[in-house]
C-alpha cells in the first residue's frame, strides 16, 4: 500500500513543514515524492484545488492510503468534506485523519462517523435552502424586483446612453452593465 499526504495552507506566509512533521510523527512515513503540499484558501472546494485534484485523479490508486492532519484540510464545510471522501472512498483509497477520535474512515467506526458527517451535511444543505427561501420571500414582501431585468428595459436604458452621445463601455460604467450586454443591446 502506497500512502500519500496532503497538506494545505491558506496564506504564502504559512508553511505546510508543521502538518509533514506531525504526520511523520505519527508513524506515516510517508516521502517526500508523495507529500503534496499546496498553498490554496480553504473556502475552494477540494475538487477544484489544482495539486488535490492531480493527485486523486493522476497519482492515487485503489488500495492506496491518504493521510491528512485535519479534516478540514479535506473540505471547505461539511458537504464538500462529505463529497471528497466519496470519492476517495469509491476510488478504494483509504482515508486516514489524525485529528478525529477514529483516524481510519475506511473502518467501520470511521464509516459511522462519516454516516454521521453526512447527516450534517445534509442538515446543512437543508438549512441553506431554507435561508435562501427566507431571504426570497423577505426580498419579495420588501417589494423589490427579483431576477434578471427585463430585456427591453436594458435595450431602452442602453439606447438612452448612446442617443447622449456615450461610449459603449461609458453607457455600461454609468448603468453599471457589462461591456458585452451593452454591446448586445446598442444596435436593437
Amino acid at each position: 500500500m502506497r500512502i500519500f499526504s496532503y497538506c494545505r495552507v491558506s496564506t504564502t506566509e504559512q508553511t505546510t513543514e508543521n502538518q509533514i512533521i506531525a504526520i511523520r510523527q505519527k508513524g506515516y512515513d510517508v516521502t517526500d515524492s508523495r507529500t503534496i503540499s499546496e498553498t490554496v484558501s480553504g473556502s475552494v472546494e477540494a475538487m477544484k484545488r489544482d495539486k488535490f485534484k492531480m493527485l486523486i485523479n493522476h497519482q492515487m490508486e485503489s488500495g492506496d492510503m491518504l493521510v491528512v492532519l485535519k479534516l478540514d484540510r479535506l473540505g471547505r464545510d461539511n458537504i464538500d468534506v462529505q463529497n471528497t471522501i466519496n470519492l476517495l472512498t469509491d476510488k478504494g483509497i483509504k482515508i486516514v485523519c489524525l485529528d478525529l477520535p477514529v483516524a481510519n474512515l475506511s473502518s467501520a467506526e470511521g464509516k459511522l462517523m462519516l454516516q454521521m458527517f453526512s447527516a450534517f451535511a445534509e442538515f446543512e444543505r437543508n438549512r441553506i435552502r431554507e435561508r435562501t427561501k427566507e431571504g426570497l420571500e423577505r426580498a419579495k414582501a420588501e417589494g423589490k424586483k427579483l431576477g434578471r431585468p427585463a430585456a427591453h428595459a436594458t435595450t431602452h436604458s442602453v439606447q438612452a446612453k448612446k442617443a447622449e452621445g456615450l461610449s459603449q463601455s461609458k453607457a455600461a460604467d454609468a448603468l453599471g452593465l457589462g461591456i458585452a450586454t451593452v454591446k448586445r443591446h446598442w444596435n436593437k
